[in-house]
């Protein structure tokens, strides 16, 4: 038991991961130091010291103008994206218990997707400010289906991911469809579609933050239900789970998250799939360790992503997706190569 220490009080006790509260520390720490980096990183180079000047008020005035009004925006949004998707993707994986579990998987970012390019093409003289809500009913009416078909005598977690597939593939072929025959092809479509922060203001923040502030928690609370849902659904009816009831929570939270996190930020791929497989094998099975260290594992991926895509090829400023596709489609191909007998 030297792996955990112990929390006591005189209503509750729980013991902590040792290594997860480490590597917690350690993930936050770097994920400050990129933050600073990428703020500095530009046109327009910014020293780290006077990044940290210019967030607390005592910068140079131009210096503080770009970071507070373009770059600290941008970078926050990504760092939530990135930590929303993470999550949603961990607890997928955790109630479906199949590794090849993400939002972008079994098609809820397919559903948000088709929801926001139809609006993008097809409605003429309303705000783009109504775009997030728009791809958010998307995905969660695409959950609504999905959960439809998946339920017979309860939600069976290989049902729920063959109908997943399947909704998504159908998502994909619908969202071709409406490009194609649109009036106009828009580039804010295929940039949505791709995945970008490219943009992003502090509006945007808003409307992500409190989705993100709400949710991480409670699911870090209800991490031992994950636990619980991954020893199969007799093992937990046997053991005091509602099985059933938790899954539809856990769902409800994991739509919760990727519908707002690709409302505001596109449909940015595999960050869901990648951030909880590393979070295993920094921290272990468990999810009480595994979902505040995917957070912040997908935080870091997605802000890495957004700096080199708008450093690397400067002045182009590419889209996130394009770089998280790259490296998360080559390891979805290891996955599933390495599941292949199973």
């Amino acid at each position: 038991m030297k792996k955990y220490g112990t929390l006591r009080s005189s209503r509750f006790s729980f013991l902590v991961d040792r290594k997860a509260v480490r590597m917690t520390i350690l993930l936050t720490i770097v994920m400050i130091a990129v933050i600073i980096f990428s703020i500095g990183s530009g046109e327009m180079k910014i020293p780290p010291m006077n990044v940290v000047l210019s967030l607390f008020g005592a910068g140079n005035p131009a210096e503080t103008l770009v970071i507070q009004n373009f770059r600290l925006p941008r970078i926050l949004l990504a760092m939530l994206v990135g930590m929303a998707l993470a999550v949603s993707g961990a607890i997928l994986q955790g109630i479906i218990r199949n590794p090849l579990a993400s939002p972008d998987v079994i098609g809820i970012t397919g559903g948000a997707s088709v929801a926001a390019v139809a609006f993008l093409t097809y409605v003429e003289g309303v705000s783009i400010h109504w775009l997030p809500p728009i791809a958010f009913v998307g995905a969660v009416l695409l959950t609504v289906v999905l959960y439809a078909l998946a339920w017979k005598n309860g939600l069976a977690p290989l049902r729920l991911v063959l109908i997943g597939v399947g909704l998504g593939a159908a998502m994909t072929a619908l969202t071709t469809l409406f490009i194609v025959t649109s009036p106009l092809l828009t580039n804010k479509a295929m940039i949505w579609l791709t995945g970008s922060v490219y943009g992003a203001s502090w509006a945007n923040v808003y409307t992500l933050l409190p989705w993100v502030l709400v949710l991480l928690p409670v699911s870090f609370v209800l991490a031992r239900h994950v636990n619980v849902q991954q020893l199969g659904d007799e093992v937990a009816t046997s053991v005091g789970g509602r099985v059933q009831v938790q899954r539809i929570v856990l769902l409800g939270i994991c739509v919760a998250l990727a519908g707002a996190a690709v409302a505001v930020g596109g449909a940015i791929g595999f960050v869901g799939l990648l951030a909880p497989h590393i979070a295993r094998q920094l921290v272990g099975p468990s999810f009480g360790g595994v979902l505040p260290v995917s957070a912040l594992v997908g935080g870091l991926v997605v802000l890495l992503a957004d700096l080199i895509g708008r450093t690397a090829f400067a002045p182009l400023d590419l889209p996130v997706g394009i770089f998280t596709a790259g490296i998360g489609a080559p390891f979805f191909i290891y996955l599933l190569y390495r599941n292949r007998n199973q």
